[in-house]
């Protein structure tokens, strides 16, 4: 299984480096380890995220494709569906089936057939618009919703720290 996924893994890799994708570069953390990638993505433009650059973890299992990778910011990001640990919460990357809370549909949920690309441009749409009504951060949920110039103040100064910690 494991011979499996690193194969899908480093298709994925080598197609993005052939084909490189607009507002984000991936690559691994370390190139003994397909399974843990480094992200950065540029903050959409036309949004509040626009000019920054977020690096990102994602930690893919051992029976990927047929469970969905982890991700989680490492640079400082203020979203309603981003954990304050940095965690995402997209449907997307929630596990196979059913939804237990009946709040997403199964075939919104992972499916094998997202790679790396899908899931980045689906984070990306996210830090765009931004889904208030099921938020991994209430507080910044809850700001989106009754205070969108805090919110906004939030958002500009992780934007400005993400500059500001490039190498």
């Amino acid at each position: 299984m494991a011979s499996q996924s690193s194969l899908i893994l480093y298709k994925q890799l080598n197609e993005l480096k052939k084909n490189p994708v607009s507002g984000f570069s991936a690559g691994l953390v370390d190139d003994s380890n397909i399974y843990k990638w480094e992200v950065w993505i540029m903050g959409p433009p036309d949004t509040l995220y626009e000019g920054g650059l977020f690096k990102a973890l994602l930690d893919f299992p051992k029976d990927f494709p047929q469970r969905p990778p982890k991700m989680k910011f490492i640079t400082e990001i203020w979203h309603p569906n981003i954990h304050t640990n940095g965690e995402v919460c997209i449907s997307i990357l929630h596990e196979p089936g059913e939804d237990s809370f009946g709040y997403e549909k199964a075939n919104e949920r992972w499916l094998p057939v997202h790679t790396v690309e899908t899931i980045l441009i689906s984070v990306i749409s996210m830090l765009s618009d931004p889904n208030d009504n099921s938020p991994a951060n209430v507080d910044a949920a809850k700001q989106f919703r009754h205070d969108f110039n805090t919110f906004k103040k939030r958002v500009g100064q992780c934007v400005r720290k993400s500059q500001e910690s490039l190498p």
